[in-house]
């Protein structure tokens, strides 16, 4: 049984976790579901938006359906070893999409569910929704790229509050730490969400990819190293389409309207 959704909206995408008995935990095979989602968002749409089904994102890992425990070489028990055979490969694909990624999180984004709902390059969180790294209350450690993210996000002192003392983030608490974009009444979550979306998917596609791109880069290049990757992007951006038709609607004084080219 499917435990996700695709749907396409014009040239937006909306992906949608759709396991909401446990509240969207996220198992390997929903996992592939999801990556195979996403491929289709890449070929299909110039925008994707992200979200949970019911009452929540995401109550994170789907521990009940992980099966036996993975065994290490020395006959030990090896929790790592999903993440490097499942999750590490679809957040690290999550980062280098080539178009926009909007999450639009409801209600609770916990565990590797909060790391997917802030790789968001714009996140949306209706006011009941709260983040939480809840791993140290099962004796493990943050993961799905938690402990690179967050300190970049939120600075160490507020990353180590999250993950050591494992309390949950309001929504608007979240949006006072400059952890999300927006926090909007629930009713308002998904028609704020899907017009970002749409804002985004009306743009300049291959630009807007090389931006985040750009962002993703800079939180571990030094200051050679990005002007550089700045100077490589441009030239890129340079030979697009769509910047032909930003220089000539600039020039005619109307709107741009941009093909994704």
């Amino acid at each position: 049984m499917a435990k996700s959704r695709y749907e396409q909206h014009g040239a937006v995408a909306l992906i949608t976790m759709a396991d909401p008995a446990s509240l969207n935990a996220i198992s390997p095979d929903m996992t592939d579901e999801l990556d195979g989602h996403f491929e289709r968002a890449v070929r299909e749409a110039r925008c994707v938006v992200l979200t949970g089904d019911g009452r929540g994102f995401s109550s994170g890992a789907n521990l009940a359906r992980g099966g036996p425990p993975p065994i290490d070489s020395d006959g030990k028990v090896d929790i790592g070893a999903l993440l490097e055979k499942k999750f590490n490969g679809f957040v690290t694909m999550l980062r280098d999409l080539p178009i926009p990624l909007v999450t639009a999180v409801n209600g609770p984004a916990a565990g590797i569910g909060c790391s997917f709902a802030l790789l968001g390059d714009i996140i949306v969180a209706g006011e009941s929704a709260y983040f939480l790294q809840a791993f140290r209350r099962i004796g493990l450690v943050p993961d799905g790229s938690a402990t690179y993210h967050l300190p970049r996000m939120v600075g160490r002192a507020r990353a180590m509050e999250m993950m050591l003392l494992g309390d949950k983030l309001p929504a608007a608490k979240a949006l006072e730490w400059g952890l999300i974009n927006r926090c909007v009444p629930d009713g308002e979550l998904m028609p704020t969400a899907m017009r970002i979306a749409e804002e985004l998917a009306a743009g300049p596609t291959k630009t807007l990819g090389l931006i985040r791109r750009l962002a993703w880069l800079s939180l571990d290049a030094d200051w050679a190293e990005q002007l550089q990757a700045e100077r490589k992007a441009q030239r890129t951006a340079g030979r697009t389409e769509d910047f032909i038709e930003g220089v000539q609607a600039f020039a005619q004084k109307r709107p741009a309207v941009f093909k994704g080219a």
